[in-house]
């Protein structure tokens, strides 16, 4: 008979070595050892089953699965806090997290329906340096600046007085004053169309806040190409250049006579798009908007600068459609327009992908004259057999002046393009 088991030894689980060695002896029934063995295991488990009860007690239960903060907008806010503080209205707020990415569908995760409902939120949350946090009674609108408009007005018409002055003097000398003279005069009413222009640009609605770089000297060029080009190209196809290149004044006079509706058609856009951007509650509905006010604005301009050019052509007894120079207007009226809004690369890019054409085109023309290069000459010729020498600027500006708008059409269309100020 085996002797009784004693409790403390069975409130632990025996080793393998144990019960090979052996607390029982050896002559104890197999069932016996049995019945011990599950006992100390059941002792075993209720023994971890209570620390575990402590533990479990002692650490408190934790959430299963973590579901973002209870005020997703505040998170926003922090993050855009300097935004929202240097904001005049919910607009410009609008503006900045759609220039950052943020979407109408985005803002659904803000728990807004838009955009504008989200940045009306921030703007009433955070208090500007500016303004006061408390909500101030509605004013009446002020109304036109109409002194501002009068003077940016003066100024884009100064490049085409100057234009006209220096035709003028040319056309009022001619016969009196030798080669030399005429072409001082030239020189010095260049230059002054040029300082026009410049200070035309310095302010009012084709003023850049970017810087224009390179831009310049494609203007230049392009400008240069109008008046001299056609002959240029002419002369190397004939087997030139024998360096006597005939100007065409007209196309140059018809552009300076242009800025003066460019700056008023600029001034046109900015203000109906602030209109649409007010009234807007979407900004699909704000895209959808602009998009046609866009082609719109540039179809104007286009018949104000084919009414000028038309007339300038008629002064100089031209009686050819002057569809290069209109090409060359709507490039230039193009870029500024992106320059104006903050897009001053894909503006010098517009107008380098001109330039490259035009310079391009003569020297196609001279490297087919080599043996076995004829090839190269085929696109310059065709184009001058269908159109004259002026088809390859035509084609050139209009190529570009195209792939502006299509990308304007896109930047233009967005809220951050027309934060106010």
């Amino acid at each position: 008979m085996g002797r009784p088991t004693d409790p403390s030894a069975v409130s632990a689980p025996a080793s393998d070595e144990e019960s090979a060695t052996g607390g029982e002896p050896e002559h104890a029934p197999a069932d016996a050892h049995r019945t011990a063995d599950g006992a100390s295991r059941r002792s075993a488990g209720g023994a971890r089953a209570a620390l575990r009860a402590s533990e479990i007690a002692y650490h408190p239960a934790r959430p299963a699965a973590r579901r973002g903060p209870a005020d997703p907008v505040k998170v926003l806010m922090h993050r855009h806090r300097e935004l929202c503080e240097r904001a005049v209205d919910p607009l410009e707020i609008a503006a900045g997290l759609e220039a950052h990415g943020l979407t109408d569908r985005t803002a659904a995760r803000y728990r807004h329906r838009d955009v504008f409902s989200l940045a009306e939120e921030l703007y009433a949350r955070v208090p500007g340096a500016g303004r006061s946090a408390a909500p101030r009674a509605p004013q009446p609108s002020p109304g036109p600046d109409t002194g501002a408009r009068a003077g940016w007005t003066l100024l884009a018409l100064l490049p085409g007085a100057a234009c006209l002055a220096t035709v003028g003097a040319l056309r009022s000398t001619e016969g009196l004053l030798g080669g030399e003279a005429r072409l001082a005069t030239t020189a010095v009413g260049a230059l002054l169309v040029l300082l026009a222009l410049r200070l035309c640009l310095r302010s009012g609605p084709l003023h850049a806040q970017a810087g224009t770089g390179t831009v310049t000297l494609y203007v230049c060029w392009l400008l240069g190409h109008v008046v001299y080009g056609d002959d240029l190209l002419a002369q190397v196809i004939s087997g030139g250049p024998d360096g006597h290149w005939t100007a065409a004044p007209a196309p140059l006079l018809g552009l300076a006579l242009a800025v003066a509706p460019a700056a008023w058609c600029a001034h046109l856009f900015a203000v109906h798009a602030h209109h649409r951007l007010a009234g807007s509650h979407v900004l699909a509905e704000f895209g959808a908007g602009v998009r046609p006010l866009l082609l719109g604005i540039v179809t104007l301009f286009l018949c104000a600068l084919a009414a000028l050019l038309l007339l300038a052509d008629l002064g100089y007894g031209g009686d050819g459609a002057p569809v290069a120079p209109a090409a060359l207007g709507v490039l230039l009226f193009l870029a500024r327009l992106l320059a104006v809004h903050g897009f001053p690369e894909p503006a010098a890019t517009g107008l380098a992908a001109a330039c490259a054409v035009e310079v391009a085109a003569p020297f196609l023309v001279l490297a087919g004259r080599l043996p076995g290069l004829d090839l190269l000459a085929r696109p310059v010729d065709a184009v001058v057999a269908a159109a004259g020498t002026g088809g390859v600027p035509a084609l050139a500006c209009g190529i570009a002046a195209l792939g502006l708008l299509i990308h304007a059409s896109v930047t233009l269309s967005r809220a951050s393009a027309h934060a106010t100020a």
